[in-house]
């Protein structure tokens, strides 16, 4: 009774802190809109920036609009998706609308340039921290998550001829100048969701094959500080013919390694087989706990 006691209230304060992270990601959201995007004039991406367009236009209130656009995209994550990111999402973008209809936010600045890049900073922000936490602020989203697992379009494919669309009829009927620069905030806002979303710490991960692994391993083990999983490939093809039992390493670095793990695999075997992707994201091992003693 007690073990399930302590994992209902674990998940009790993991809500609740998802909640209140979701409600922070609410408020730089409607800051970056009505401190800096909205008093200037410019657009924002998805469903927000058709409500905005539609407010501009015929004077329709942004916050029933978005809440009225959103229900199509709410109703397909329901089905398709999840209903308790559905619940998440209805509940952060009806918070969102409040907040846009009630409070007034002091302008910021007039500077177009500034007004881009610190708005599409704050939307960024409160995009990524919601998304992070389960839910979404604009429906646009859901479709792109919808279209990629149904047809395996890329969500930022999706993301993009929605936009274009949006901001081609932003630059016929209302002006060429008010679309770039909302085109502009546009850009900085994907970029710092995305940078809240997988972090800003840049990972690579490295698979190495060589006949003298065990060097390598020690190397960088001793060098640079970092983990690895060292296992067994059975059978391999290369310009030398079939190679059976042979080892291979597989590590994760900081991005700022990447140079000197090189320079110690050249040195060690300049014939090794190297292969690098990103990482997005890593929990425990060596790797975080040397980084954190470095700090």
């Amino acid at each position: 009774m007690t073990q399930y006691t302590s994992i209902y209230k674990n998940q009790m304060i993991r809500g609740a802190y998802e909640y209140i992270q979701i409600a922070l990601g609410v408020l730089l959201a409607s800051i970056g809109l009505k401190a800096f995007l909205l008093p200037n004039g410019f657009l924002d991406g998805g469903v927000t920036g058709i409500a905005i367009l539609l407010n501009s236009l015929f004077n329709i209130n942004i916050s029933i609009v978005l809440i009225v656009l959103s229900i199509p995209f709410l109703i397909l994550a329901y089905f398709t998706i999840s209903r308790y990111m559905v619940f998440k999402s209805l509940v952060s973008i009806i918070s969102f609308a409040v907040f846009l209809h009630f409070e007034n936010f002091e302008v910021v600045t007039s500077d177009k340039l500034l007004t881009s890049i610190f708005g599409g900073l704050l939307l960024g922000l409160g995009i990524g921290i919601t998304i992070k936490n389960g839910a979404v602020l604009d429906g646009s989203e859901i479709l792109g998550i919808y279209l990629n697992r149904h047809f395996g379009i890329s969500i930022g494919k999706v993301t993009l001829v929605f936009n274009f669309i949006l901001f081609a009829i932003t630059a016929i009927i209302i002006s060429k100048e008010t679309a770039m620069y909302s085109i502009l905030a546009f850009l900085v806002t994907a970029k710092i969701t995305d940078l809240t979303i997988e972090g800003f710490e840049n990972f690579i991960g490295l698979m190495i094959v060589s006949k003298r692994y065990d060097q390598i391993r020690e190397a960088i083990t001793t060098k640079l500080g970092s983990g690895m999983t060292v296992f067994n490939g059975v059978h391999g093809y290369g310009n030398q013919g079939k190679t059976e039992n042979f080892e291979v390493i597989h590590t994760i670095i900081n991005r700022i390694e990447i140079g000197k793990v090189n320079k110690i695999i050249d040195q060690i075997d300049p014939n090794a087989f190297v292969i690098e992707y990103d990482v997005n994201h890593i929990k425990g091992g060596i790797l975080r706990r040397y980084l954190s003693k470095k700090k």
